[in-house]
């Protein structure tokens, strides 16, 4: 059972990226954390979310979704859109791919994700969407 729990939905306009991390750091406040642990949950938040616009649904209208839930001292983060989906997930989480190569895309944003968060998970369909499961661990809580 979780303690409290958030959802969001906007609709898959870059401008929208900066209210998702504000919203999601807002959020985890309520653990108490430090500046570095909120700018990695910021920057996380980011990654996603841009990857959703960006190659989910490559500059179209669409709607992502985040949901955060906060148990003990842990949070999640669910990131989600229906948009067109990862043909190769494996492929797509290695360090410097971007099947966006004609945007100049550094193909990090899985590798960021990974290093800021304690875990990730990317499930996705050809299709469907994709969904991005985070988890942060915070050490400090109040």
């Amino acid at each position: 059972m979780y303690e409290n729990r958030v959802k969001i939905e906007f609709q898959s306009k870059s401008e929208n990226e900066s209210f998702a991390r504000v919203a999601v750091a807002a959020f985890v406040s309520q653990l108490d954390p430090t500046i570095e642990e909120i700018t990695d949950v910021k920057t996380a938040v980011s990654e996603a979310v841009t990857n959703s616009i960006i190659h989910g649904y490559e500059n179209k209208d669409g709607i992502v979704a985040i949901e955060a839930m906060i148990r003990d001292n842990e949070v999640t983060i669910i990131i989600s859109d229906v948009g067109k989906g990862i043909e190769n997930i494996e492929q797509a989480m290695q360090p410097l791919y971007t099947s966006r190569p004609d945007l100049e895309r550094s193909g990090m944003g899985f590798t960021v994700m990974e290093t800021f968060m304690d875990s990730l998970e990317v499930h996705s369909e050809i299709g469907a969407g994709t969904k991005v499961i985070m988890k942060k661990v915070f050490k400090s809580i109040s």
